[in-house]
């Protein structure tokens, strides 16, 4: 069960007892409160108190309050409604947080990254069923996206847009190429891994780009050690658009669909291996880096 489904359930069920609260409980509980103070005036008036003394009328107050007083059980079920709902309502129509839990996107997001994802920015969808209702703005090539993984929904990934629907991409020895056009890249000082370091096993070094997408950049790995050919690649759905050597790949991206990669080329399971992410699956656009507990440098945008 995923998390949008879960708060709109807490939603639904807090709202329950919130309206029933206002509706049917509050009234009951007022008609209790003023019964009792009646009967309390009653009683003094019989002792002949003075109505409008402090000790009478603290105990007549006390004696309201108690009366008004919710149950514990929907004094803390009613009163998270309008957290939960405020909440829900940022999360599936404005930002919602992911935290980064692979290195397939370093050197952009790092493992442990906490970021926030725009879910606007390509239009609004109803949560739990992702209808668009409202359109927003075509996503980008070299926006980093976050989407519900096509062969299992339920799991969201993060890569990089690289292909456009109608885009003929190539990936052969590991150069990236985009409607017959080389997308440039310029080689960057090496990157140390330290993601899968032993202790007292030597550095890694992986060689560093930076990737022009457009008037876009952005860094990237390759592993030298790593071959260009693509091994166990996934059946999907218009797998007859790519071509599979030993070289690497080409595809055509079929309408309404993405080719996404990681900017770690070599260590990332993206579309060149289980293949399109439709457009329906898109969550948002991720934009900013809010924590690390390892780097509070690295709070900020990114490209």
């Amino acid at each position: 069960m995923n998390l949008t489904l879960i708060f709109f359930i807490l939603v639904v069920l807090t709202s329950i007892t919130w309206a029933a609260d206002k509706l049917i409980f509050l009234p009951q509980r007022q008609r209790a409160a003023n019964a009792v103070v009646y009967e309390f005036d009653q009683h003094q008036e019989q002792l002949d108190k003075n109505l409008l003394s402090e000790d009478v009328y603290r105990a007549r107050a006390k004696l309201f309050q108690e009366k008004l007083r919710q149950p514990l059980w929907l004094q803390y079920s009613a009163s998270f409604f309008p957290m939960l709902l405020l909440v829900f309502l940022l999360r599936s129509f404005i930002i919602e947080p992911f935290k980064i839990p692979s290195g397939s996107m370093s050197p952009t997001l790092l493992i442990g990254d906490f970021i926030l994802v725009n879910k606007y920015n390509y239009g609004i969808r109803l949560p739990i069923i992702n209808k668009k209702i409202i359109s927003g703005r075509d996503p980008q090539r070299g926006d980093v996206i976050v989407f519900r993984f096509p062969q299992k929904e339920s799991i969201a990934y993060i890569k990089r847009i690289i292909g456009l629907p109608g885009d003929i991409i190539a990936y052969q020895n590991k150069r990236l190429v985009i409607n017959g056009k080389i997308v440039p890249e310029t080689p960057f000082s090496d990157y140390l891994d330290n993601s899968l370091i032993l202790p007292g096993q030597p550095d890694k070094y992986i060689k560093q780009y930076v990737e022009t997408l457009g008037n876009r950049r952005h860094a990237l790995l390759h592993d030298p050690s790593a071959p260009p050919f693509l091994i166990k690649t996934n059946d999907y759905p218009y797998r007859n658009n790519c071509y599979y050597n030993s070289y690497g790949m080409i595809c055509k991206v079929p309408a309404g669909h993405y080719f996404v990669m990681g900017d770690n080329r070599d260590n990332s399971a993206d579309s060149r291996y289980w293949g399109f992410v439709p457009d329906r699956n898109l969550i948002g656009r991720a934009f900013f880096i809010w924590l690390n507990f390892s780097s509070l440098k690295r709070i900020g945008f990114f490209e």
